[in-house]
């Protein structure tokens, strides 16, 4: 598969690439950086898959087998997506990090302020998330959230205070339209990944989909969901693998799938959730955050694009996934030993991953 390393993105087109979408053509002048060529094709609702002249100038540049490169260009376009803020998939590792849920204003503008000084101390791709409504709680007596009017007002303050980018999950299509007016990516829980007119009005909107894969879904069935997604035009896609059903009250991570699904978009670890365990405490569910920092290493080091990481000022005090959830004061760390790890294996992820494994 050919896989648009980082470096090469920044790398400029050596040639005027026209393509043809429709009745209209596309011009991007010789001199592009790459990435931002990707992010003006997907721009095109149009675009569909004429994109061998910008696949023929990529092999030119970059050494790809030319027909792995002009066959499989809509692969090239799904390893970034172009956020207002910044691009990730750009070789950078990048963070959804914050909240369960809106507990208050105070305290998400809180845990905001925090992550938005830790994206600029390490120069971070950080997307904000935060529920505005959890309508899958264990309990129907559990804290949901403020709702969407009010929850949507406060993550817009969160972007227009912070210049942060913000995620949301949807549970209806009800809502979807409103979401989209001011989410930067639209996220689809895990439990219903499988709902297609959820996933199919989400991707509508042309907005970048957050796909949680299912529990009790094997990687190689997320193709499926990829296709709806795929059939509305849209092709910003991330993939978060957030741990895999096993027995009762509990969650496994199997590695393998941040490979086996790695062909399908943006791959993101989802450290926390992973770590929970579903109804274990009865009314409520558990978690053991002993076991964040390790899984979101080896998930690192398995070659990653991004990170999903809730986390709390006082986990124990949080009203929604308080036991898998990580104290903010524990990010900065975290956070270093990450991008270390990213730095090592990052330079050989764009190659290939039979021969380096």
């Amino acid at each position: 598969m050919a896989i648009l390393p980082g470096v090469l993105g920044c790398r400029p087109l050596r040639r005027t690439v026209q393509v043809r979408l429709g009745t209209n053509t596309l011009r991007l002048p010789g001199g592009t950086p790459i990435l931002f060529a990707l992010a003006a094709l997907r721009s095109v609702p149009q675009a569909g898959s004429q994109f061998r002249g910008l696949a023929t100038a990529i092999h030119e540049i970059s050494g790809l087998n030319s027909q792995a490169a002009a066959g499989e260009p809509e692969r090239l376009l799904m390893r970034s997506v172009a956020l207002d803020q910044f691009i990730i998939g750009d070789g950078r590792l990048f963070f959804i990090a914050g909240p369960c849920v809106i507990e208050s204003p105070e305290a998400t503008m809180a845990v905001a302020a925090d992550l938005s000084k830790l994206a600029d101390k390490w120069d971070l791709p950080l997307i904000f998330k935060s529920s505005y409504d959890k309508a899958n709680r264990t309990s129907h007596s559990s804290f949901r959230g403020p709702g969407l009017e009010e929850g949507l007002e406060i993550l817009a303050t969160v972007r227009r205070q912070f210049n942060l980018p913000v995620l949301s999950d949807v549970h209806s299509v009800a809502e979807v339209e409103r979401a989209a007016e001011v989410l930067d990516v639209i996220q689809i829980p895990a439990f219903l990944c499988r709902q297609t007119d959820l996933v199919m009005a989400a991707a509508e909107t042309g907005k970048p989909v957050n796909l949680k894969k299912g529990q009790f879904l094997a990687p190689w069935d997320m193709a499926n969901v990829v296709a709806k997604v795929h059939a509305t035009g849209n092709q910003q896609i991330l993939l978060t693998e957030r741990g895999t059903t096993f027995g009762y009250n509990n969650l496994v991570v199997d590695m393998r799938s941040l490979h086996l699904m790695r062909q399908h978009g943006l791959i993101v670890f989802d450290a926390t959730h992973s770590v929970q365990l579903p109804g274990g405490s009865g009314d409520r569910s558990g978690g053991d955050r002993r076991f964040v920092g390790p899984l979101a290493r080896a998930a690192v080091a398995a070659g990653v694009d991004g990170v999903f990481l809730e986390v709390h000022h006082n986990p124990e005090q949080a009203r929604c996934d308080g036991p898998n959830s990580i104290p903010i004061a524990e990010m900065d760390d975290l956070v270093e030993i990450l991008l270390k790890i990213h730095a090592t294996v990052q330079p050989f992820v764009g190659e290939s991953e039979e021969r380096v494994l």
